[in-house]
C-alpha cells in the first residue's frame, strides 16, 4: 500500500496584481498536486508588498499539509452549511409583513 506523506515541501510560483482591473493573489504548486477539502498550503518568504498598478510573479517553497479523514469530513460538513446560507435570499417585490 503506498501511503503519500501527511506534510511535505513543494515548490511553487506566486502571482499577486494589485491594478485598476484586478486585486488577487494566487499559488500554482508545482507538478500535478492536488488538494483535497482541509489540507493547508503554507508559503514561506517575506510578506509580500505589491504597489498599486503593480503585478509580482515570483518563484517560492510552499508546505502542504493534508487533511486528516475527519478534518476532511468537518470541512465538507461545514462547506455545505455555508452553502446553504446563499439559498435565503427572496424575490418577492415588496416588503414581507
Amino acid at each position: 500500500m503506498s501511503r503519500t506523506p501527511r506534510r511535505f515541501d513543494i515548490g511553487c510560483t506566486i502571482e499577486v496584481e494589485h491594478t485598476h482591473d484586478h486585486l488577487h493573489a494566487h499559488v500554482a504548486l508545482d507538478g500535478d498536486t492536488t488538494l483535497g477539502p482541509g489540507d493547508k498550503v503554507r508559503v514561506h518568504g517575506s510578506a509580500v508588498r505589491v504597489p498599486f498598478g503593480a503585478v509580482l510573479r515570483e518563484r517560492r517553497r510552499a508546505t502542504v499539509t493534508r487533511a486528516r479523514w475527519h478534518e476532511r469530513l468537518w470541512t465538507k460538513i461545514a462547506a455545505h452549511f455555508d452553502l446553504t446560507e446563499l439559498y435565503e435570499v427572496s424575490f418577492t417585490p415588496g416588503r414581507l409583513s
